[in-house]
């Protein structure tokens, strides 16, 4: 505060009493420069910042811990007593549930068996010509029915064109179409059993799929109205049906990138092994957005299948299926399940890196709320670009 004011009123009382202090020199008075203080980021980018630092924080603890890490907190957490318990309703038990619910799928099931029987009868396998002529007139209950009953239809070539490519051929107005056909062919590739994949019959028919699906692809890449479906078409099984020689050949390059450490760049390989393996058309695709979540997938599968092919050369295991291989999450399941299978010959006679690149690949393909791009782009921060070990 400037109290030259006030002093100069206590030195003229001075005065008048005879008493002449020196006269004070006036401060300069402070000039006012109010400010206000930065306001404190959104509770939206806080969250946005801690979901993208969390991961990497998890990673970076990996390398240093033996297993991954765990919650003290849940291991000191008490459970309650039974005064402690709240009060509920009575609801109904678990056998009642069951009880009813079986009942509910026996009717369900009985019904669609006699409509079955109903139909069974009348059934006959329709010529190509006619499925042609179902995917023009966009009838897509005789589809769904062919899908059921005679799918090889689906994927057989007549006449130089598919019926995928027919609707594709066909342009917007029968896109749907196509994306009936896509879904059948997906539907029933995750359907098929491992023990099947063997039957000369399926192999067959996979070798069909493969080739309806490159003539779809590099049709949907060219004439730039299909493109936005490539994505789908490689999801169905693609890669899959390409045999267990790529997917071999491509495991074993992934291990001995992974054997490198991060100078073997493993997640790069992998990326690029997956966009040049289909189709030479493919690489007109690199702009298209829905892709990336596809190649993700199957660069993941990659980098697990690669690091387990390193696992069974030190402890003489098994390899893992190669029909595995871009079928839904059914690699990661396996990785886990053999992961824990061999926990202790793991921790006793695996490298410290190669443990580490274990841990690093379970923990950051683990859960579903996350994308796999977004986990492989973890993946690379860490095996590519990170320390290492």
């Amino acid at each position: 505060m400037n109290n030259a004011f006030l002093v100069h009123y206590l030195a003229s009382n001075l005065e008048n009493d005879g008493l002449r202090p020196d006269r004070p020199i006036p401060r300069r008075r402070v000039s006012s420069d109010p400010c206000l203080p930065e306001r404190l980021p959104t509770t939206g980018f806080l969250q946005r910042e801690a979901d993208l630092d969390a991961p990497k924080a998890i990673l970076r603890q990996l390398r240093r811990s033996p297993t991954p890490p765990t919650s003290p907190e849940l291991e000191t957490v008490e459970s309650p007593t039974a005064e402690e318990l709240p009060t509920h309703e009575r609801r109904p038990s678990l056998s009642s549930l069951a009880s009813s619910t079986s009942s509910i799928k026996s009717f369900g099931s009985s019904l669609i068996q006699r409509r079955q029987d109903k139909s069974q009868s009348s059934w006959k396998e329709p010529q190509p010509f006619e499925v042609l002529r179902a995917v023009e007139r966009k009838d897509i209950m005789y589809l769904m029915e062919v899908r059921d009953r005679a799918f090889h239809l689906l994927v057989r070539m007549s006449g130089g064109i598919t019926p995928l490519l027919h609707a594709m051929r066909l342009g917007q107005s029968h896109r749907e179409v196509a994306i009936v056909l896509l879904g059948a062919f997906s539907r029933w590739v995750n359907n098929v059993q491992d023990e099947e994949l063997q039957n000369p019959r399926i192999k067959t028919i996979l070798k069909a799929l493969r080739t309806n699906l490159k003539l779809a692809i590099d049709y949907g890449l060219t004439k730039t109205q299909g493109s936005d479906l490539t994505a789908s078409f490689l999801q169905t099984s693609l890669i899959m049906s390409q045999g267990d020689t790529w997917v071999l050949g491509q495991a074993n390059n992934i291990g001995l990138a992974l054997r490198a450490g991060t100078e073997g760049h493993p997640v790069k390989t992998a990326d690029a092994a997956v966009r040049k393996f289909a189709t030479r058309e493919l690489g007109k695709a690199d702009l298209i957005a829905s892709l990336a979540d596809y190649i993700a997938n199957a660069t993941a599968d990659l980098l697990m299948m690669g690091a387990w092919s390193n696992v069974c050369e030190v402890l003489e295991l098994s390899q893992m299926p190669t029909y595995y291989f871009a079928r839904d999450d059914r690699v990661y399941k396996a990785f886990v399940e053999r992961l824990d299978e061999h926990k202790t010959a793991i921790q006793n006679k695996l490298s410290k890196r190669l443990k580490w690149q274990l841990r690093v690949l379970r923990t950051a393909l683990e859960g579903r709320t996350t994308t796999y791009r977004s986990k492989v782009e973890l993946l690379a921060g860490e095996l590519d670009e990170g320390e290492g070990v």
